[in-house]
């Protein structure tokens, strides 16, 4: 409607691009899409952090073998070993990249969900298993890059704990389901000590940054054993409220071995190089070494006992109440790595009070630690090759995919309108400015609206000196 006094114009913009709906879509296209889902798709998106306790068990194969006397036959295993669990490592590291590209939905879920966020942790453990790996078995390498080996892992190791651990911790958790596993969180922080004596191997005892290794193995180990004895407390009370641990969670009854076990082992090697250290930088007292190495040599065998302890509370029950499904092979590896700690530990108290026994009761173990990393091996390889694990469905693969392209479609959607609403809001103001309307700049906006703050389709309104006006009104629909 015009007149002498008024001028109306009345703009309606339906945009183009309604709401997105999802259609079902048949039956016979479904499964086409499936079909056309590769098997290495289903793979990478099946991949999870639990992949990493295979190199930790190859690992822990080696650093067994360390234990015991040299030998070239021993010395050519080892190597292998060593080899492989770098090949393990940089298969698991480079899949979960490709799958954080490609899934990044399914990625972030394995990371904060309660379940499977306990194993990210494992990337350090293997890392650390490397780095014992390389110093004794590529000693050519030098000092200086040994070090800093060290301090990369130390860095690692607080850069995933802790901000796992406030994932983790931000949302409450029954303890009628716990499980030793979820001190994997901390396992990392105590494993320092343990890669801090064997860096020490090769740091010359008078330089100053062996007592920084000495001191930061000493302090992290000490973080790291008390905070997992806190979770083997709750595990003690877990038992008593429920019984034995079942099913899959029977194998982290193991867990339980690893924080005695390994904090024994630091306690006795650092104190050992504390004798050393201490003494040719002059430092505390004459003797500090010495009462430093009879002291932890005390705490150790406490420490041993405890360990032993745990293996035994979990190996005894432990074929009852295991699942014997190929599908949970991954947990069984935790029969492999936390007892290192132990085993190797038997090998330093023969070396220290001369006695056999420890030397027989650590071969067998070594001996034993070979042959159920061969079984598990076997079994994960069979596990793999019939697709019981490391393997998603079409469906969830599709799922996500679907879910990606909806949100890049809604993203181009709300671009393509608000470029539409920009052009046809300057159609507007060149029309009314046509009929000879005056109108304030600010009118164009998206939407139709004001830049002092209107928001959405509205009407403004503009009176000149002699009345006469122009009301702009953009309706539309916002996806």
């Amino acid at each position: 409607m015009t007149d002498s006094r008024q001028s109306q114009v009345t703009l309606v913009l339906k945009p183009e691009f309604e709401k997105a709906e999802v259609e079902v879509e048949p039956a016979e296209l479904l499964s086409q899409d499936i079909m056309k889902v590769s098997t290495l798709s289903r793979r990478i998106h099946g991949w999870s952090w639990q992949a990493y306790p295979i190199g930790m068990g190859t690992g822990a194969v080696y650093v067994c073998l360390a234990g015991l006397e040299d030998h070239p036959g021993l010395s050519i295993i080892r190597t292998i070993f060593f080899f492989l669990n770098i090949a393990l490592f940089a298969l698991n590291t480079m899949t979960l990249s490709i799958q954080l590209l490609l899934y990044p939905r399914h990625a972030r879920k394995l990371i904060t969900d309660s379940a499977t966020g306990i194993y990210v942790p494992l990337i350090v453990l293997s890392f650390a298993t490397i780095i014992i790996g390389t110093v004794n078995y590529a000693s050519h390498l030098p000092t200086d890059f040994i070090f800093a080996l060290f301090w990369i892992y130390v860095g690692f190791a607080v850069a995933v704990c802790f901000p796992m651990l406030m994932i983790w911790f931000n949302k409450p958790h029954d303890l009628t389901v716990y499980t030793p596993a979820w001190a994997f969180l901390v396992f990392p922080l105590m494993l320092v000590g343990v890669v801090a004596f064997n860096v020490l191997k090769v740091i010359p005892p008078a330089e100053e940054r062996a007592l920084g290794v000495l001191l930061t193995g000493y302090i992290f180990q000490g973080l790291g054993f008390f905070m997992t004895l806190f979770y083997i407390c709750i595990y003690v009370i877990r038992i008593m409220t429920t019984g034995f641990l079942d099913g899959h969670q029977a194998n982290g009854a193991f867990v339980a071995c690893g924080p005695p076990g390994f904090t024994a082992l630091a306690l006795i090697n650092l104190a050992d190089r504390s004798r050393d250290i201490l003494s040719a930088q002059n430092l505390v007292s004459p003797n500090a070494g010495d009462v430093w190495y009879a002291v932890s040599v005390l705490s150790a065998l406490l420490l041993f006992g405890l360990a032993v302890f745990f293996f035994a509370f979990g190996a005894l029950p432990y074929w009852f109440k295991l699942h014997k499904h190929l599908g949970e092979i991954l947990g069984c590896w935790a029969l492999t790595f936390p007892n290192v700690g132990w085993i190797l530990t038997l090998r330093r108290l023969a070396d220290i009070f001369q006695t056999p026994f420890f030397n027989i009761w650590n071969l067998i173990m070594t001996i034993l630690m070979c042959l159920t990393w061969l079984i598990l091996f076997t079994l994960t390889l069979l596990a793999f090759q019939k697709g019981k694990i490391f393997i998603s469905s079409p469906q969830d693969i599709l799922q996500e995919t679907a879910k990606r392209r909806e949100r890049a479609f809604r993203e181009k959607e709300k671009y393509d309108l608000e470029s539409a609403l920009m052009v046809n809001s300057n159609v507007v103001v060149a029309f009314a400015e046509a009929r000879g309307v005056p109108v304030r700049e600010g009118v164009g906006a998206v939407g139709g609206s004001e830049r002092s703050g209107q928001s959405g389709g509205g009407e403004r309104e503009e009176q000149n000196g002699v009345g006469d006006h122009v009301n702009v009104t953009i309706e539309h629909i916002n996806a």
